[in-house]
């Protein structure tokens, strides 16, 4: 690895100033962390360009640099859907979620989405339930999120570093626990700042310089002249148009209900902040995502006989021949930073979870900032553990991390912060239904041709809607009509 470094100054320089300026905002930040509002929410006082840029750097991981780039090799250019579908989609978080449910996370005081929903549902004896139910659910996408995150960092310090994918991976995790563990969510903030700008010059380069050595961005139409990548301008020639729109539409609700993202709306200060980071969040999301999809699709003109798709751009960033040695080296550091922009989000976000609403309620402590701390590093060596043999791609299980988050509370979430009617049960039935819908549909292989996450969306909603009908429970209903008005 030394003598790695001494062939590659520029990837030296980068990474050290990195690390150091990690390291240097953890320290700052745990002065701010001492309590447990600061360490999970900053105190709730964030600006617009600083939630704005999380937002998108936060969502934007290695999924986005290494498993959807790569994935257009194998669906070409449909695969473009999701792209378009993800902007539509954080347009629509910071339109019909954002406001809301920064209002009703203040008025609630809650620091978490089970308390956000407790809040919500409150004064009903299933509320306890509702919030148990609702951390198991989140702190299992959450690992199946990070196992993805690491895989990607795996393969990414391996190809660079000349490392196995073992070391790789526990390379990343002490980095990353690190800074996360020591400085809560102001750090997180800080450090997103820094790593969705260099996300944005990433992906911009990444673009240019594939697009370059393939013969420019025109020669993209020479693939339908070639037996074997003339499905790429197929609607179904990589797959199902229909399954397809599963996967996009998977990945983009999360925007919309994933505790991460909806965590940035409890933390920003005001409606004013909420505009700003609307177009800030928006312009990040969509110069990452328009450059990156198109990747694999170029890579036809590169590489040849790819099995995994997931090694598409760590071949194409070590292979000398495709982008010049500065570059490779920076987009190494950018693609670094995505990954830690998420692995710590989620982290914190499954540790603050199980601490507050699954260990808290039945053990008396009066350290809640050290054990978040502790669930930190532990959640996050038990996901490198899990990541070293992963139970598919990275798009596979981010997907699926999706679908859960979007039959499990999409209801919840969408429905309970416009419609006045809502209950605790409502949620419960929702959450049930629709898992057992999502897995007994794969378990019979109907998303082989219509994707999981419809009928099980379909029979979530259903079941909220019909349990909230039957409830005769307004204090739900009250509480958010009166706390609307009154922020």
């Amino acid at each position: 690895m030394f003598v790695w470094f001494l062939d590659h100054p520029f990837a030296a320089f980068f990474l050290l100033s990195y690390l150091a300026f990690l390291a240097g905002n953890a320290l700052a930040s745990r002065r701010e962390a001492s309590d447990i509002s600061g360490y999970y929410v900053a105190n709730r006082r964030l600006g617009g360009v600083a939630v704005g840029l999380s937002f998108f750097a936060t969502f934007a991981s290695t999924n986005s640099y290494i498993g959807h780039a790569g994935k257009g090799y194998e669906y070409g250019l449909p695969w473009m859907t999701m792209a378009f579908m993800l902007i539509l989609f954080t347009v629509l978080s910071w339109k019909i979620v954002g406001p809301k449910t920064r209002e009703l996370a203040a008025s609630f005081d809650a620091l978490t989405m089970p308390d956000f929903l407790a809040g919500r549902f409150k004064n009903e004896r299933s509320t306890g339930p509702l919030k148990i139910s609702s951390a198991i659910v989140i702190v299992l996408c959450s690992f199946l999120y990070l196992v993805a995150i690491f895989k990607g960092v795996g393969h990414l310090f391996s190809n660079f570093f000349g490392l196995t994918y073992e070391q790789s991976i526990f390379l990343a995790l002490a980095v990353v626990v690190a800074y996360t563990s020591v400085g809560g969510f102001l750090s997180v903030i800080r450090t997103d700042m820094l790593q969705g700008g260099m996300m944005i010059i990433g992906a911009l380069m990444m673009f240019f310089f594939v697009t370059q050595a393939s013969g420019g961005v025109g020669a993209i139409l020479e693939l339908a002249e070639r037996q074997e990548t003339s499905f790429v301008f197929d609607l179904n020639g990589g797959i199902p148009f229909f399954v397809l729109l599963g996967i996009a539409l998977s990945g983009s609700l999360k925007l919309l209900v994933d505790p991460r993202q909806l965590t940035r709306f409890y933390a920003i200060r005001d409606g004013q902040a909420i505009k700003t980071a609307l177009w800030i969040s928006l312009l990040g999301l969509t110069i990452v995502q328009l450059c990156l999809y198109p990747i694999g699709i170029y890579a036809h003109f590169l590489i040849v006989d790819v099995t995994d798709t997931d090694l598409i751009v760590p071949t194409l960033l070590t292979s000398g021949t495709v982008f010049p040695s500065w570059a490779s080296d920076f987009l190494f550091v950018s693609i670094l930073a995505a990954a830690m922009s998420s692995i710590d989000s989620v982290l914190l976000v499954a540790a603050s979870t199980f601490y507050k609403n699954i260990v808290a309620p039945y053990v008396l402590d009066s350290k809640p900032v050290f054990w978040t701390r502790t669930a930190v590093v532990l959640m996050a060596v038990v996901a490198a553990i899990f990541s070293i043999e992963p139970p598919g791609d990275i798009i596979e299980i981010t997907i699926f991390s999706g679908s859960l988050y979007a039959v499990c509370f999409f209801p919840a979430v969408v429905l309970g912060l416009h419609w006045r009617r809502g209950s605790s049960l409502a949620v419960l039935w929702s959450i049930f239904l629709g898992i057992s819908t999502l897995f007994v549909w794969l378990s019979l292989d109907l998303n082989e041709t219509l994707h999981e996450v419809f009928p099980a969306l379909l029979v979530s909603l259903t079941a909220y809607v019909v349990r909230s009908m039957m409830s005769d429970n307004n204090n739900s209903d009250i509480q958010i009509s009166s706390q609307s008005k009154s922020a």
